[in-house]
């Protein structure tokens, strides 16, 4: 068990290289969702009930936290402190930035490019993806809260420090918030494996989100009548597909070697 911390009636177990910290008991999670603090997960142990759980899942919807409930092996993985009342929350001490301030950010740039990662679940894959990104010059990154990895200690130490020199944004609604990207002047590209263009066709000379999809399932289909034109890495072998972490480079690199930067 990891060393804990008790502050006041909050028990925490905390681990700084992973930038994240476990709050445990049903009241100090309630209070830490209502004081506003950055909750990134809930977790459950299977079965819990009371009516301080049912007010923690109804607070944690409202504000657009995911839940999870897990089975009690799996539960003790995250943590076994004896404390824990069947409810562990993930806070984290990553830096977020909100969606408006990725696009003026962005804008400010003569060939705007912000990154979208849709539904990315690997943290080996989302940590070499900003590592990737940050080298690549990219100004800004949007993640989905939904079905998505958090910003964990894998992915900060396989992004090499990535995470501390790119703006991270999350969103709940990424619908939503490719139609503000093109209120704002920026195309949608998204890369997929069918009715999409080779990869060195597109100009991109003009403000771009580029969106790569989920390792499994790509970009979901809602996420695909949003972009304005899609692209694919045509593949020679046998295998008929990259690892996203390694498709995204190749975009990245392409759409600047067509920037000629």
């Amino acid at each position: 068990m990891k060393p804990k911390e008790f502050i006041g009636r909050k028990f925490y177990n905390q681990d700084k290289a992973k930038g994240n910290v476990l709050l445990i008991g049903r009241k100090p999670v309630l209070e830490a969702i209502k004081s506003g603090e950055n909750i990134e997960k809930i977790y459950f142990l299977f079965g819990q009930k009371g009516e301080a759980i049912y007010e923690i899942k109804k607070l944690a919807r409202n504000n657009k936290i995911s839940l999870t409930e897990l089975p009690s092996n799996k539960f003790r993985n995250i943590s076994d402190d004896p404390h824990t009342q069947g409810v562990i929350a993930i806070k984290s001490s990553q830096k977020y930035f909100s969606l408006e301030q990725i696009v003026e950010n962005a804008k400010q740039e003569v060939h705007s490019l912000i990154l979208v990662l849709d539904s990315i679940q690997d943290p080996h894959n989302l940590g070499a993806i900003l590592r990737t990104a940050e080298c690549a010059g990219v100004h800004g990154i949007i993640l989905t809260i939904h079905e998505s990895v958090t910003i964990t200690e894998t992915v900060i130490k396989t992004s090499a420090g990535a995470t501390e020199h790119l703006m991270i944004c999350k969103v709940s609604n990424l619908p939503q918030a490719l139609d503000y990207l093109k209120e704002n002047g920026f195309w949608i590209a998204g890369s997929s494996l069918l009715d999409a263009k080779d990869y060195t066709e597109p100009d991109y000379k003009l403000p771009i989100a580029l969106i790569v999809g989920n390792e499994e399932k790509g970009i979901r289909p809602i996420i695909q009548k949003k972009c304005d034109f899609l692209v694919k890495i045509p593949m020679t072998g046998k295998i008929q597909s990259l690892n996203v972490s390694v498709a995204t480079g190749v975009l990245l690199f392409e759409i600047n070697r067509k920037r000629k930067i």
